[in-house]
């Protein structure tokens, strides 16, 4: 289904709510809205398996564009407008994208990006004026009552957060189906597993450009129910905005969980979120003591799911069954998982290795990279791909990530897994936020140091630093503790809440370099 479908028999129902400013789109609106640019983008002359970038905060009209390109059978590429704009603009020309749609709020940097991306034919810009860009209403208002005569389904095309280099288009092979035919396994499993229809209030805090909130967004109009989106992520106001709205389904990331404990017991308890039966949560595996506190304060409503931008594969865990395999991210959805060591044998349940998903067929590739796509197949069966995590599986088939390869830490030809230490430290009360990284040791190849974002009115001292490493130590082996920890103003995070580990890595290592 799309939203046309339920246009037609719901016409007036919120399909999205912005929790800021109060503004409504309802179905009526986005299926006009997104038939007009389907057809104007046609007129533009994009056929199907084209590309139209978007470069927008959190705004309505993020949805009118998905659709329309869902409904013709294009790509979109959704842009971090966090990025510079040298970053943006790669992204926009590597891509392939013919159009470029950015948001007036964001003029400066898309004018840059516009003037960094030649190839791209056509721009137009919504919510205020842009140079060099020309006006979305009056494209909109070019389609008139036309419309397509056929609506294949399209996709986005999303990057990756680029860890390593520059970020890599993951580009999913259109279905060969119409956009209001099943077939989209998502919206399939939002559906079956989650319980997604009409009557479903979806919160969204995170940004929009991200594969997990539009992608998700996309499900819940598929099915008929009202999104409600921040245009940024406020603890305080996540609470208010599920009091609000009666909210039944959000999604969140760890990191937004930490913070919604870290309020004052007063602020939790003001406000309502009794219409909460669901609350989703990915992105990062979530510390252990994190879940227990949300579970115990939300109830067993959290379902917890593993997959990535790429979409090889998918886990899945309740909460009854997380209180008995504390720490897992469930047992697969899409094709069995796979636990392989570096020469790509299978290991024996119980160890550790990286993860590969098995699929039919191969899920993805890389844009423009096809050693990047080989290297994240497994080496004697291409429909087994990874995206370099690693982890281990017990008896019954449930999945327990451990880290990302790219950063473990080898100490003394020992691995250390920073994730275990992050969680140890996560709801210290002293810590905001942390990191744990390897550092160059002359004696044992690296050591552990924890990065460390203290809460406000704390702080650092020799005392403390003890007091962190021995919180550790009575939680974990002794080894995996910090030798080391520094103190911070701040950590660098993306918007989505994932940490960047590679600005601290370099930083360390710089430093290490230059003999600090």
């Amino acid at each position: 289904m799309y939203p046309g479908t339920h246009a037609r028999t719901t016409p007036d129902k919120p399909a999205v709510v912005m929790a800021g400013s109060g503004r409504v789109v309802t179905y009526a609106e986005l299926d006009d809205g997104s038939r007009r640019l389907a057809v104007a983008l046609h007129d533009l002359g994009l056929r199907r398996g084209d590309v139209v970038a978007m470069l927008s905060d959190n705004a309505a009209e993020c949805f009118t564009l998905y659709w329309a390109a869902l409904r013709s059978g294009l790509y979109l590429t959704a842009i971090n407008h966090h990025l510079t704009a040298g970053e943006a603009a790669y992204i926009v020309d590597d891509c392939d994208a013919r159009v470029l749609i950015a948001s007036g709020r964001l003029a400066g940097l898309a004018a840059q990006v516009r003037a960094q991306a030649p190839r791209v034919e056509h721009a137009v810009a919504f919510g205020g004026a842009v140079e060099g860009f020309g006006s979305y209403d009056d494209l909109l208002a070019s389609a008139g009552d036309r419309q397509l005569d056929e609506q294949p389904r399209g996709s986005d095309m999303l990057y990756s957060s680029g860890t390593t280099g520059r970020p890599k288009g993951v580009k999913p092979p259109l279905l060969p189906i119409a956009v209001d035919e099943p077939g989209d396994p998502l919206t399939g499993l939002a559906g079956a597993a989650f319980g997604f229809g009409p009557d479903a209030v979806y919160l969204s805090p995170a940004p929009i450009y991200h594969a997990a909130p539009l992608r998700w967004c996309g499900v819940v109009h598929a099915h008929g129910g009202t999104v409600v989106v921040m245009e940024r992520f406020d603890a305080v106001e996540a609470l208010a905005a599920i009091e609000r709205h009666r909210v039944t389904i959000t999604q969140m990331v760890p990191t937004m969980f930490v913070r919604l404990l870290q309020l004052d017991e007063a602020d939790r308890a003001s406000y309502d979120v009794g219409s909460l039966r669901l609350a989703i949560h990915a992105a990062a595996p979530c510390p252990v003591d994190v879940k227990q506190a949300m579970v115990e304060w939300w109830g067993p409503i959290l379902v917890e799911y593993y997959s990535s931008t790429e979409s090889a594969g998918l886990t899945l865990i309740t909460t009854p069954e997380w209180l008995e395999r504390r720490g897992s991210v469930g047992r697969s959805m899409f094709g069995p998982v796979h636990i392989c060591d570096e020469s790509g044998a299978e290991v024996p349940a119980g160890e550790v290795g990286a993860v590969y998903f098995e699929r039919e067929v191969r899920p993805f590739e890389y844009h423009k990279d096809p050693d990047k796509t080989r290297a994240a197949e497994h080496p004697a069966h291409p429909t087994w791909t990874t995206v370099g995590d690693l982890g281990r599986v017990d008896e019954d088939g449930y999945l327990y990530l451990t880290d990302r390869k790219s950063f473990m830490i080898i100490s003394g030809g020992v691995n250390i897994y920073p994730q275990e230490v992050e969680d140890a430290l996560t709801l210290h009360p002293a810590v905001y936020d942390v990191a744990v990284i390897g550092v160059p040791d002359p004696e044992m190849g690296e050591q552990v140091k924890a990065v460390v974002q203290l809460r406000a009115g704390v702080t650092g001292s020799d005392e403390l630093a003890a007091e962190l490493v021995g919180h550790v130590r009575e939680r974990l082996a002794s080894y995996k503790a910090p030798r080391s920890v520094d103190f911070v103003d701040d950590l660098p995070r993306t918007p989505t809440g994932k940490l960047v580990k590679r600005t601290l890595v370099e930083h360390y290592r710089a430093l290490a370099g230059a003999g600090a």
